[in-house]
């Protein structure tokens, strides 16, 4: 479905950003080469942000994954 009609931004870019690490409405943009023209389409981008990253849907950075795992080692 189309999340933004002035980017044609879809729920499966919002996803596709989501999982190469997206947490911010600019960066799911960004992933597209565009940004928001008349932001109508920014609480449902953060409403698919905030459920994608509830599922569990992003990647965890590799640096990030490697802190988590330092951190339990100490």
């Amino acid at each position: 479905m189309f999340v933004c009609s002035c980017n044609m931004l879809t729920d499966t870019d919002v996803e596709t950003a989501v999982k190469n690490g997206a947490v911010r409405p600019k960066e799911v943009y960004e992933s597209k080469g565009c940004r928001a023209q008349c932001g109508n389409c920014v609480p449902g981008v953060v409403c698919l942000l905030r459920q994608m990253i509830h599922q569990g849907r992003m990647v965890v950075p590799e640096a990030a994954h490697g802190a988590a795992a330092m951190g339990a080692a100490v």
